[in-house]
């Protein structure tokens, strides 16, 4: 079995209710379609990067799940024509990925000084001086 995410973006116009019902919703269509659900992470209310139908905001939901390879394209016919849903994206994650992406949930590095670059001193050019002008021959 293959390991995918699906990306949910749902209105942030409904209230609570209806979020979890399209959010089940979607989790139904991936167990109807022989996926197992393994992780589903909530990101909240976030601003949209541009107005999608008249929103500017949105809630993002990660559901990452484990399916054979045909589950996602019928996920996708299915999400395509869900009320709510702003925008989606299934991808197939690489079999080294682990399911732990968020953001917030990943740590921090410090960052390194830049390095010193020390000036070299100045090089005066000597001036370049013409060849001379050959003169014709007469």
């Amino acid at each position: 079995m293959n390991k995918y995410e699906l990306a949910l973006v749902v209105s942030a116009k409904l209230d609570e209710e209806a979020r979890n019902a399209v959010l089940d919703r979607a989790k139904n269509y991936i167990t109807r379609f022989g996926g197992e659900i393994v992780e589903v992470e909530e990101w909240g209310k976030r601003k949209l990067a541009y107005e999608i139908d008249k929103n500017t905001e949105g809630y993002y939901y990660f559901v990452n799940f484990e399916a054979e390879g045909a589950t996602p394209n019928d996920l996708e016919k299915r999400m395509r024509i869900m009320d709510n849903v702003l925008r989606y994206l299934v991808v197939r994650k690489d079999e080294n990925d682990t399911f732990k992406v968020a953001p917030e949930k990943a740590p921090v590095q410090e960052e390194a000084e830049a390095p010193v670059v020390e000036e070299a001193p100045a090089v005066e050019e000597a001036p370049v001086e013409a060849a001379p002008a050959e003169e014709e021959a007469e």
